[in-house]
């Protein structure tokens, strides 16, 4: 697994000290002052590494029981002593992005369309209604992401966190078929969490988060089938409606910090509502995906997916910070997503 990381350092060897960075235990706090039943603290609720107390509030971790304000601070300036916490040119971040791969979707059309496929460092939603292939597509991401692919990707483990009861691992075994993988094998590299609501859901990224510190470099992709079904049913009506979105924002953030801290792709699935103002306007379609603004600005790239014949599906790019909004036809067939046969 290390093989695809070291290529990246031989290329740029100015650059070596950020891949390190990237793992930074957060044990090397000792050599600051900082004792390890602390640290053990923050690791009991998921921060593990050096960049990880970069990316939490101090508010935060003052909510951490046993850490006090005067350690916090103590915390926060060990860690900014160890990390470059202010600007760099865009040249060096481009350097840095090298470390971007992309995990197939199985169609050569919707790679096209994504750009080789989803990007990690990022997350990817995408949204349609029932019957669209978020859920195909979830299950042929779990073959995919354990395939060596472009650029020197070497494939990795994969997370499901499944909150519609919807994942099947006999697909699994079907997609793996196609690809000439060993059934064995594909399911062992997947590591499967059935969420009940959406305090278990978060409670469930910070296992997630120490999973990948844990085995820093061997997980690629975090995939949540879906992201707002619980949400839907844990808080009802406008009146839990803040509520909910801070929540959801603070789930999202998560999201975000985990895929940059440890370099991996998250693919999330969205549903739809109905919208009963949409008539009023004149909307080609009137449904929208639910979560909104917050979800919608989260998301670094979103999907959505439509029906087409029998066994057709369209997806378009909804929004993307580096891809032009278009369409493309894929199919589901037995091994998965694949390209659609004319």
């Amino acid at each position: 697994m290390k093989a695809a990381e070291d290529q990246v350092v031989e290329e740029d060897t100015g650059f070596q000290d950020d891949e390190e960075s990237f793992f930074q235990d957060i044990d090397l706090l000792q050599k600051h002052g900082i004792n390890m039943a602390d640290i053990k603290k923050m690791k009991s609720v998921g921060i593990c590494t050096v960049k990880g107390i970069q990316m939490t509030t101090r508010k935060a971790l003052c909510n951490i029981k046993g850490l006090s304000e005067a350690k916090v601070e103590k915390i926060k300036e060990a860690a900014g002593k160890m990390l470059n916490v202010g600007f760099q040119t865009a040249f060096e971040y481009s350097s840095k992005r090298k470390q971007v791969f992309n995990i197939t979707t199985g169609s050569l059309e919707f790679d096209k369309l994504l750009g080789g496929g989803i990007e990690s460092m990022a997350i990817t939603e995408a949204f349609g209604e029932f019957r669209t292939g978020k859920t195909q597509l979830s299950h042929t991401f779990c073959v995919t992401a354990q395939l060596p692919g472009e650029n020197g990707y070497s494939g990795g483990k994969v997370v499901f966190i499944d909150t519609e009861n919807t994942f099947r691992p006999d697909r699994l075994k079907d997609i793996a078929d196609r690809f000439n993988v060993d059934h064995s094998a594909v399911l062992d590299n997947v590591l499967y969490a059935r969420a009940y609501t959406s305090e278990h859901q978060m409670e469930l990224l910070d296992f997630v988060a120490a999973k990948f510190h844990e085995e820093g470099g061997v997980f690629k992709l975090l995939i949540i089938d879906s992201i707002m079904a619980l949400f839907r049913v844990d808080f009802s009506g406008r009146g839990e409606l803040a509520e909910r979105q801070q929540k959801l924002a603070q789930m999202l953030s998560r999201l975000q910090k985990i895929s940059e801290e440890y370099n991996v792709a998250v693919f999330v699935t969205n549903q739809m509502t109905a919208d009963p103002g949409a008539g009023m306007s004149f909307q080609a379609d009137p449904k929208k995906p639910i979560g909104g603004h917050i979800l919608a600005h989260a998301s670094t790239t979103r999907i959505s997916l439509r029906k087409g014949r029998a066994e057709m599906r369209i997806a378009k790019i909804f929004d993307s910070p580096d891809m032009p909004e278009n369409e493309a036809t894929f199919a589901i067939c037995a091994g998965g997503v694949s390209d659609a046969k004319e």
